[in-house]
């Protein structure tokens, strides 16, 4: 049995992959307590405590008893019973507490070497196990609340020593919104005081930094009645005096050494292998590529210690990051990629193939090659040779190579490591199942509550508090896909006046949805124009059913009906229907008549596909439809 318990934020229970709903709040709680306790008997009296906030009832014993049965039906011989005890069994990557835990402690570790920026993304991984407080949605004043409260301190120690890190990388700039924002929520943590003062003086600003040590000392005051402490203090002092040491000093450049110039042991990690047949005196040229990661980004903290700890692990050497259209799939994967950066210093590569289908393996490989250091003149003209020059360049390097908008698994199977090193990160809408043993993580719509805060991140809190009804139906809008919140946030954000229950009213209307969701080069329309190109270079009737279906949705209940129509045979449209579920822009749904379902955005632009009424949608629906209406 696959096991993840996760208690930092709601709890839950994930089964060979599968999320299960433990239950009630109290039965979350039962395991919450045996998780904590993994591997050691709990009595029934300390489960108790756990449990209830006041003295537990009469029939304690025996609702514990039953919330362990229930428990016992999804993990099996899991949960051990002991003489009025139970004790539940785990090993220790199978509690995303423990998780946190190592990684933090190897994260310290590392900040205490003289290269402290080398622990930026073990904290990285350490911090994405946090979904939200811990231990959300448990009963409160229970024996666990200390668990909680340390924990919830653990994480923030955790931030502020990623912080420090960062600092020591250099990212001072990057840095200035997120301190910011922890100390709006945590005003009395002196140590990210400090570290905001530093990145805004290293960033040029030091008024700005000196009104930092202000607003410190005043809140300080206000709050607890004291004053700065010694750490404040000197470094406002040494602010003051322009000290020479506050200034960022930037970690020495790798020297460039050709290939044919190592002699060291071929397949050392970090070691450039002997030079392959005709590279000659090619140099390793360490590429820094990777694009800017995005400042307000919310949620999806499972997932992207998923790709983090996959990027990690010996093997597999290749993961797949894949999910609807506007996602935030790149986002993520550029997040996961800056977590795990210091790992890989013979450089990082990103390709961006923008979702267009023809652009060919030898291309993406040319494009590789010449990141890192073989001429334009150099690169062999066929396809196979360019393969075998990656793969001689690149064995025992520690390379971390990201292809993103990847539309079909021949674009980067020659990128598929050969041999220890290096580690491809591919980012595609579809789900490249021809790709072989990689590990693939699937993004799903965002969930509610992280869709709300990213609304609030980007438009402002007020904003949505001034009318809750109206920014619940803007989430319900967006169904989950990023690209839509942060479309919407935007144009609340935009100064023009807009209120969250206008917009709402505007989306509803449906015809000017895709419209709205529209701003500078956020743009879902887009988005979906790329995808459905992508999906009909490779099958022309996929396209047309999905310009049907937007006619009319509820043609799939007649499939014999719709392939006639289409002049196509009924394995023929079942491989169309695969292929539009395997670019997500078709769910799978067993319960729905049909077995599957238009997103609510791709509806909506589906919809636009068939403004030009055909023959056969025509004869489907019986009527002209107005395709912006269905």
């Amino acid at each position: 049995m696959k096991l993840q318990i996760r208690l930092l934020g709601g709890v839950e229970l994930c089964v060979d992959d599968q999320i299960v709903t433990p239950g009630a709040a109290k039965r979350r709680a039962v395991l919450a307590g045996l998780a904590l306790e993994a591997n050691r008997s709990v009595s029934l009296r300390r489960l108790a405590d756990m449990v209830w906030s006041d003295v537990p009832p009469a029939s304690a014993v025996a609702n514990l008893r039953s919330h362990a049965a229930g428990l016992r039906r999804v993990l099996g011989d899991r949960l051990v019973a002991r003489p009025n005890a139970y004790e539940l069994r785990l090993s220790p990557h199978e509690l995303d507490v423990t998780e946190f835990h190592r990684l933090t402690s190897e994260g310290r570790a590392l900040l205490r070497t003289t290269d402290p920026a080398s622990a930026v993304g073990t904290l990285t991984a350490a911090l994405a196990h946090w979904r939200g407080a811990s231990g959300d949605g448990l009963p409160r004043g229970t024996a666990l609340d200390n668990r909680w409260a340390s924990l919830d301190e653990q994480r923030l120690q955790v931030f502020e020593e990623l912080a420090e890190a960062r600092l020591a990388a250099g990212e001072h700039g990057h840095l200035l919104p997120e301190l910011r924002g922890h100390l709006a929520a945590h005003p009395l943590r002196e140590r990210a005081w400090a570290q905001l003062m530093l990145a805004l003086y290293r960033c040029g600003d030091v008024p700005a930094a000196l009104t930092v040590y202000r607003d410190a000392r005043t809140t300080l005051d206000e709050q607890l009645g004291i004053e700065p402490g010694e750490e404040l203090s000197t470094l406002h002092h040494a602010m003051l005096d322009r000290a020479a040491e506050l200034a960022y000093a930037p970690p020495p450049v790798p020297v460039t050494a050709t290939i044919a110039q190592v002699t060291a042991v071929p397949g050392t990690p970090g070691v450039a292998p002997p030079s392959p047949r005709g590279l000659g005196d090619v140099g390793w040229a360490v590429p820094r590529e990777l694009p800017a990661g995005l400042v307000t980004f919310v949620g999806r903290g499972r997932e992207t210690a998923e790709v983090v700890t996959a990027l990690r692990a010996a093997t597999p050497a290749a993961v797949v990051v894949t999910g609807a259209f506007g996602s935030g799939k790149t986002a993520l994967a550029v997040r996961a990629a800056h977590a795990v950066a210091a790992g890989f210093p013979d450089g990082q590569v990103f390709v961006d193939l923008g979702n267009q289908a023809p652009v060919a393996p030898g291309e993406v490989l040319a494009r590789v090659l010449r990141a890192i250091g073989v001429t334009p003149g150099e690169v062999p003209g066929n396809t196979d040779e360019r393969a075998g020059w990656y793969r001689s360049l690149v064995v025992g390097r520690r390379l971390l190579l990201v292809v993103d908008g990847v539309t079909r698994a021949a674009q980067v199977r020659p990128l598929l490591p050969a041999g220890p090193g290096p580690v491809l990160l591919v980012v595609g809408q579809r789900r490249l199942g021809a790709l072989d043993g990689v590990r693939r993580v699937t993004l799903r719509p965002l969930a509610a509550a992280d869709a709300h805060d990213l609304l609030a991140t980007l438009a402002g809190p007020e904003w949505l508090a001034a009318d809750p009804v109206a920014a619940r139906e803007l989430v319900r809008l967006c169904a989950g896909s990023v690209l839509a919140l942060r479309a919407a946030g935007a144009r609340l954000a935009a100064g023009s006046g807009m209120s969250v229950g206008a917009l709402v009213g505007q989306l509803a209307d449906g015809r000017e949805r895709l419209d709205l969701l529209d701003y500078e080069d956020l743009s879902v329309r887009a988005s979906l124009d790329t995808v459905v190109a992508a999906v009909r270079a490779d099958d022309e009737v996929a396209g047309r059913l999905l310009a049907l279906l937007g006619a009319a949705p509820d043609a799939l209940r007649q499939p014999e009906r719709v392939a006639r129509q289409l002049g196509i045979s009924g394995a023929r449209m079942g491989r169309a229907l695969d292929d539009l579920a395997d670019a997500h822009l078709l769910q799978i749904h067993q319960n729905e008549p049909g077995g599957h379902l238009l997103p609510a955005l791709v509806r909506e632009y589906a919809a636009e596909l068939a403004a030009v009424p055909t023959v056969a949608a025509h004869s489907l629906t019986g009527s002209r439809v107005d395709p912006r209406a269905a």
